[in-house]
């Protein structure tokens, strides 16, 4: 296979661009927020205490509350006062307000509005008084230099996202068929937070921008981002075809009898049409039909009819923007009203549970195991010269061929993180020829089905796909990698090159870098 320049994005974990210590500077999609940082890193140490004592904290928080409590601060008192008497009963509501008002200032050094004339919501408004505040408390604290300080551990949240959301939009994207490079009016950022209280997800718009702000959880709340993605795109459908949906808006009286289902889906019709709509794409996406039944069951009860009209969409070439009003005209009154009439509701809302519990010490490591563990380590830190060097040491000084495919394999991400994608084909073929465990083997030839997509070579890369959804045990991650790569989603048409040269001898593998 021969190689042009091309960017594989979401093909591995790329490390993000950090922000600074100002909150002025333009932040990457995914990243820590400089002005969330400081508002909630006064109101820990002015006495927000929501969950102090869970084992999901993330280390950073119980170690600047330690080290505020320190510092001779003048302004502590009346912050104090503040957080005290603005206090709210339920925890998410809670932080939920200062993230608000985070996400509407513009930071240091005065967090006043960032946009004056923009009309505050309710939970910001209520801290009207808070920047002043804020601007003594930033000043007093040093808070620019405590979050400089505190990027590694921002770092090392981020890298357990930044892959998983970029496969989790690329298949949004795929499923939608949005085009590349697009220009759209809104914008989507996740923020992480380290400093809140554990297991919650926030999500704002305000303009035309979607934020959504994460605290720490055992597991990374992927699927939340992905509903708030695909709600991202599902309100600009609902704004353009407003008019369209409206005409199925008596099939809306029906969820008003649910006893679940929230207000603001009450009394919005468009709404609550185009989150029936996202549980449909959700539940053809994980290929789980069912949810789209429970959907219903809480009030969303357009959601089957949307399931069942799906495939069609799927099976033509046109992207949803354009699609999305013949969806609309697919869905027959008649049959919905049938359906409808026979509804069984849910009368509980599901609540996940999420165990918090402190985790068992992870059985110690030795010998190559260890080795490599350090190597993967380096390499989700970002550290790829790190990582390299000693995956390649391990390869010279072991005959052991499991071992020595997980180095190739290694080799062959940290090309890909470098740009290389030549360079990263023939090492990933490297571990072919050897003895790699069922997830080194499956991940492999998933990369090496993309790579082939990224260069037009459509049929090739189906076959990497199909080997690698024929191997026995591989994980779920990348059977929906493989299953998703059958459909050509990954697909790009190769751009003509403007001379072909002669066909280089591929490099020597055993002078490893």
């Amino acid at each position: 296979m021969r190689f042009i320049t091309i960017a594989l994005l979401a093909l591995v974990t790329m490390r993000p661009a950090f922000p600074q210590a100002t909150a002025t500077q333009k932040l990457g999609p995914l990243d820590g927020n400089p002005t969330i940082f400081a508002v909630l890193a006064a109101i820990n140490a002015a006495g927000y205490d929501t969950e102090i004592d869970s084992p999901t904290n993330n280390p950073l928080r119980a170690q600047l509350r330690d080290h505020l409590s320190k510092v001779n601060i003048p302004s502590l008192p009346a912050l104090k006062r503040f957080v005290r008497d603005h206090h709210l009963p339920n925890a998410v509501d809670d932080l939920g307000q200062y993230i608000s008002f985070a996400l509407l200032s513009k930071g240091a050094p005065d967090f006043k509005p960032a946009v004056p004339n923009f009309p505050m919501p309710a939970d910001a408004d209520r801290l009207h008084d808070f920047p002043a505040l804020m601007e003594a408390f930033y000043q007093e604290a040093d808070l620019g230099t405590l979050w400089n300080l505190s990027q590694p551990a921002y770092e090392a949240e981020l890298v357990k996202y930044t892959d998983p959301i970029s496969r989790a939009t690329q298949s949004v994207n795929a499923y939608l068929r949005n085009p590349l490079n697009q220009q759209t009016k809104g914008k989507f950022q996740v923020f992480i937070d380290l400093l809140g209280a554990p297991n919650q997800v926030h999500a704002r718009i305000y303009l035309e921008e979607y934020f959504v702000v994460i605290t720490p959880s055992p597991e990374p709340r992927i699927d939340e981002i992905r509903h708030h993605y695909l709600r991202f795109w599902g309100d600009g459908y609902g704004f353009k075809f407003a008019a369209d949906i409206n005409k199925i808006k008596n099939l809306g009286d029906y969820a008003l009898t649910s006893p679940i289902l929230g207000q603001a889906y009450r009394e919005d019709f468009v709404l609550l049409a185009t989150e029936c709509f996202i549980r449909a794409v959700e539940s053809r996406l994980d290929k789980k039909p069912d949810m789209a039944t429970t959907a219903m069951r809480e009030g969303f009860v357009l959601a089957p009819a949307f399931v069942e009209l799906l495939p069609k969409y799927e099976a033509q070439p046109d992207t949803m923007r354009n699609y999305f009003p013949d969806l609309l005209k697919g869905i027959s009154t008649k049959k919905e009203m049938a359906r409808l009439d026979k509804i069984d509701w849910i009368t509980e809302r599901q609540v996940k549970t999420i165990r918090v519990t402190v985790q068992a010490k992870a059985p110690v490591l030795t010998g190559n195991a260890k080795i490599l563990e350090d190597a993967e380590e380096a390499f989700r830190a970002g550290k790829l010269a790190e990582s390299k060097e000693i995956w390649a040491k391990l390869m010279a000084s072991t005959d052991d061929r499991p071992t020595q495919a997980r180095s190739y394999y290694g080799l062959g991400r940290v090309a890909l993180s470098e740009r290389n994608p030549e360079r990263a084909d023939q090492l990933l073929r490297k571990v072919l020829e050897l003895n790699p465990d069922a997830s080194t083997l499956a991940w492999s030839l998933v990369y090496l089905g993309k790579l082939a997509d990224s260069q037009g070579e459509g049929d090739a890369a189906k076959q990497f796909y199909s080997k690698a959804l024929a191997v026995a045990g591989l994980p779920d991650q990348v059977k929906r990698e493989a299953e998703q790569g059958m459909t050509g989603a990954f697909f790009k048409n190769r751009p003509p090159e403007a001379a072909a040269p002669e066909e280089e001898e591929d490099e020597d593998l055993d002078d490893l870098p």
